[in-house]
């Protein structure tokens, strides 16, 4: 077996690219986030799934396990780098000297991209700035509640996280003030809500109906020391925004449900101005309503964030 793989070429073509990983030692620098998550993703979705089929076909061998046993380690010292860098950046949230502008400075440092990342976009997706920023707030994603007491209902959308360049948009046109209480609905692992509060310094809500997802956003607000976060575990239709004055969907529910939802918003609008933000396909039904004003150019797409505020 390790003979015809040998004489195919794949096994030695595999093993090069291994070898050119290996031989990279710029990816041991911290400033080379980029080049070392792109090279993560060639062992992940290209030299490893180049390895399936091997496996499959023959069983291992002493080549293909030595060879596992190679890219295993790589694999280990490339991401050792990045848990490194991410728990500096993370005791740096904790002492406060990473928050607000800092923390966008640090973000910039590490991701190139950081800037042609933000620009709108029609459409979905993740890059760079999403690996950085979730590996930097996030670590093991803990798996929703299976409790039937907790299954989401038919007009409920499952957790997807915002892109973090959307996210950070939606942060820079908000301009929060001290005024200002910002809620996010369906907020999943509580990133949006997190960067809410540690990068445009307002007080955050976050509202998210499975408790797994909530506690561990709870955690991740409390590792970080940031009091001027909130996690709610609740349905959001039964739940009191009289404090809220921004904010954020990115489409947590759709149908009646979402009505029911914007009703109450409506109700807060009554007392004082407010501001929503959406993502992804309810921007549509949010446009439709007659006591909201888009500040957009009206050019609604399901993947660009808009605007609009209560008239």
């Amino acid at each position: 077996m390790g003979r015809t793989l040998r004489s195919s070429g794949i096994l030695t073509d595999i093993e090069a690219d291994v070898a050119a990983i290996e031989a990279n030692s710029r990816l041991q620098e911290p400033e080379r986030f980029e080049a070392r998550t792109e090279a993560l993703d060639e062992i992940e979705f290209g030299i490893v799934n180049r390895m399936e089929p091997l496996l499959q076909a023959g069983g291992p061998t002493d080549d293909l396990a030595a060879l596992q046993r190679r890219i295993e380690r790589v694999r280990k010292r490339l991401e050792s780098v990045n848990q490194d860098l991410f728990e500096r950046i993370r005791s740096d949230i904790r002492s406060g000297a990473c928050v607000g502008p800092a923390f966008t400075a640090t973000v910039r440092r590490y991701v190139s991209s950081f800037d042609r990342g933000r620009r709108p976009t029609n459409e979905v997706g993740y890059d760079h700035l999403d690996a950085f920023v979730s590996g930097t707030l996030l670590r093991s994603i803990p798996q929703a509640s299976t409790d039937s007491t907790h299954a989401l209902e038919p007009e409920m959308v499952a957790y997807q996280p915002t892109p973090a360049r959307v996210v950070l948009e939606l942060i820079e046109r908000a301009r929060f003030t001290e005024d200002d209480v910002f809620w996010d609905l369906g907020s999943g692992l509580g990133q949006v809500t997190i960067l809410a509060n540690l990068v445009g310094r307002a007080r955050a809500r976050g509202v998210e109906f499975d408790p797994a997802h909530c506690a561990y956003a709870r955690q991740c607000a409390a590792d970080f020391n940031l009091s001027g976060v909130e996690f709610i575990n609740a349905d959001a239709r039964f739940v009191s925004y009289s404090t809220g004055t921004v904010f954020y969907l990115y489409t947590p529910f759709v149908g009646t449900m979402l009505r029911t939802v914007l009703e109450r918003l409506r109700a807060v609008a009554q007392d004082r101005p407010i501001r929503i933000f959406t993502y992804g396909p309810c921007t549509f039904e949010v446009a439709r309503q007659d006591w909201l004003v888009c500040v957009d150019d009206g050019d609604h797409s399901a993947y660009r964030l808009a605007a609009f505020r209560s008239r």
